[in-house]
């Protein structure tokens, strides 16, 4: 039997931008100087919706061996760079209550919008909003 690839849009709740907490693994188990743990919380830089992976700033630091290419003026050394993820690891974070929430969709004055346990609604973060496509009107002209 033959696997096939998926193909199609996946959908994810988690956008880059959003600030989250980790609810499991390594960065779930830092502790503070006062020796209490104080899971990793950081913003989301990259989001792999179709294998369930992030990628949290700061969060579950690996080093890479890169050798150099002259050509491309590109340094060797050794890099420090953010891991993949898997999404169940993270939660969002309630924007009310600041702890760690799950998300649903609801249609809200037309709009469909990320809500949290809480009810309130979660921003999204204008920085990676795609802008709608405006119809140039001097080409509406010249047609």
């Amino acid at each position: 039997m033959k696997a096939t690839a998926k193909t199609g849009t996946v959908k994810s709740k988690i956008k880059r931008g959003d600030t989250v907490v980790f609810i499991a693994g390594k960065e779930y188990n830092r502790f503070d100087s006062n020796e209490k743990r104080q899971p990793y919380r950081g913003k989301v830089i990259a989001v792999d919706a179709r294998n369930g992976k992030v990628k949290v700033e700061g969060a579950m630091l690996v080093k890479r061996h890169r050798k150099p290419i002259p050509q491309m003026n590109r340094e060797g050394g050794i890099i420090e760079q953010e891991a993949w993820v898997s999404v169940s690891n993270v939660a969002l974070i309630d924007p009310e209550t600041g702890k760690p929430t799950r998300v649903k969709y609801e249609v809200r004055d037309g709009e469909k919008v990320r809500v949290a346990k809480s009810g309130k609604v979660i921003p999204e973060s204008g920085l990676y909003k795609r802008e709608p496509k405006k119809k140039d009107e001097s080409t509406d002209e010249a047609s």
